[in-house]
């Protein structure tokens, strides 16, 4: 018999035992059990494409220690138990829930007794991000795809690093390569005693994919069209094509292997023309065109130097950085790139003959949350 067999045979013995004599036994009143305080206690904000990749993650066995106590949209949030386990949870939020606001959401959090307590940022929003540090300091953790701290102004990373330093721990495996093991192989060097001397790679899922495609038998603004169709890009292509985010990534690796860069000393060339920059989204995609002529030159004449086109970012020994479009070689890792892979080529003090390189997908909500996951996992 199973033990929950066994313990439901046992209730029921002792309510209607009945003694030696005829008499019946005194029933056994039953006990309520306060439900138990979860190992870890997560609150998630944002629940677009991501977020809501991790919501279907929390629903496996691999997050079975997790409770979420708190999720919100940008303009809602629920902290109501049944609410939250509902596999509609997302949807709801688009029509109901309370006004945002976080000092809710920390409230859930602090009421649930849990040792852990993670705030996740699934968003992009600058706002948020600033107040990354604040909650470290206030002994929450964070864990983060949100690149706009890290990679924005060094004051803020300058106040992120020093609440780390004395608050919670600050889990950002998404912020970069969508979880690729990058960041952690770079401490893990740094904390054996070796430093980064340069980085090259290819750190955008949507420009890798363009430019894996881009061969000049069709014009550019039709491959992004399509690369927009699939999901690689933003909903505005012009936040993939500006390198702005390829640069954020940039000052991300450089910082963390100690080289304290400022985003103006970050050499940006985007693929965006000025007449295109202050355009509406739909404007701007109406003209897509207008890009097609530019890059189309650009591709015969690395094809006829045996070059290809790839939009790299580099960080030389001088701590100088750039991201902008380049001829490789047919030879060079970047041209032997798939889908929408990125590729992180590191040279180190002793990785200095070859780089170490890591490549995978670096684009994609699945795994950009299993990233998420696995950086809240580490905190119990």
């Amino acid at each position: 018999m199973s033990a929950v067999l066994d313990a439901a045979a046992t209730v029921g013995a002792a309510a209607s035992a009945i003694t030696a004599r005829g008499t019946v036994a005194t029933e056994v009143a039953p006990t309520k059990i306060a439900p138990t305080a979860p190992a870890i206690a997560i609150v998630l904000l944002g629940t677009g494409v991501v977020g809501g990749a991790l919501l279907k993650l929390l629903n496996t066995p691999a997050a079975a220690s997790l409770r979420l106590v708190g999720a919100a949209n940008s303009r809602r949030q629920q902290t109501d138990p049944a609410s939250l386990a509902s596999r509609s949870l997302r949807e709801q939020l688009n029509h109901q829930g309370d006004t945002r606001d976080n000092a809710g959401l920390l409230a859930a959090l602090d009421a649930s007794g849990a040792a852990v307590r993670v705030i996740v940022d699934a968003t992009a929003s600058a706002p948020l991000a600033s107040r990354h540090a604040e909650w470290l300091a206030r002994g929450y953790h964070v864990v983060t795809a949100n690149k706009a701290l890290a990679g924005g102004e060094l004051p803020g990373w300058r106040a992120l690093q020093a609440a780390v330093a004395h608050g919670g721990r600050y889990g950002d495996s998404a912020t970069v390569g969508a979880g690729l093991p990058v960041l952690s192989t770079l401490r893990r060097l740094r904390s054996c005693g070796d430093s980064l001397l340069t980085l090259e790679g290819v750190f955008s899922g949507s420009l890798s994919w363009l430019f894996n495609q881009y061969d000049g038998s069709r014009p550019f603004s039709a491959l992004l069209r399509e690369a927009r169709q699939l999901g690689y890009t933003e909903p505005d292509p012009r936040s993939d094509l500006s390198g702005e985010d390829v640069a954020r990534k940039l000052l991300i690796i450089a910082r963390n292997a100690g080289f304290s860069l400022g985003t103006d000393e970050v050499d940006v060339q985007g693929l965006v023309p000025e007449s295109l920059r202050a355009l509406d989204t739909e404007s701007f995609l109406a003209r897509l065109e207008e890009l097609d002529e530019p890059l189309a030159k650009l591709h015969a004449d690395a094809r006829s130097r045996s070059c290809v086109l790839r939009f790299l970012a580099r960080l030389n020994q001088r701590g100088r950085a750039r991201v902008g479009l380049v001829e490789v070689p047919l030879s060079h890792p970047a041209a032997r790139l798939y889908g929408t892979d990125n590729q992180f080529a590191l040279t180190t003090t002793r990785y200095n003959t070859q780089p170490l390189v890591i490549q995978g997908p670096g684009a994609g909500p699945e795994v950009t949350a299993q990233a998420l996951l696995g950086d809240v996992l580490a905190l119990a």
